[in-house]
């Protein structure tokens, strides 16, 4: 497994992105509307993993209710693997705690959220990118 990305909840996904852009001096920026977590997200590449921006598009989105309840900041980090099913299945048997099942993400992904509660209170995606 490596780190894939950090994600950080936004309340404009847009003006954050030229901050990001002008601070790390970085050309492109990629977005993308995921619906089926309820996000706008900005995906700002980097040598050893990704940076991604995450914005709320509904009422209903969990970056929503992130940011009323804690403002903009750090919202997870994703693991990356090339077996997701099996990862999940392993980290199942030594407790770990998912939130749902495995399901669409971003770019083609195939992701999972990792209970903070099973990892010291932190919030971890588990993502599969395709082949």
């Amino acid at each position: 497994m490596k780190i894939d990305h950090i994600a950080i909840a936004v309340t404009d996904v847009e003006a954050s992105a030229k901050i990001y852009q002008d601070a790390l001096g970085i050309d492109e920026i990629e977005f993308e509307t995921v619906e089926t977590e309820g996000v706008k997200v900005a995906i700002i590449p980097m040598e050893n993993g990704r940076i991604e921006l995450m914005q709320p598009t509904n009422d209903s989105s969990p970056i929503k209710k992130f940011l009323e309840k804690k403002g903009q900041g750090l919202h997870h980090m994703a693991l990356e693997t090339d077996d997701i099913d099996g990862e999940v299945e392993r980290m199942e048997g030594c407790g770990v705690q998912f939130l749902g099942k495995v399901r669409p993400g971003s770019a083609g992904t195939k992701v999972t959220f990792i209970h903070p509660k099973s990892l010291e209170g932190v919030l971890a995606e588990l993502c599969s990118h395709p082949k």
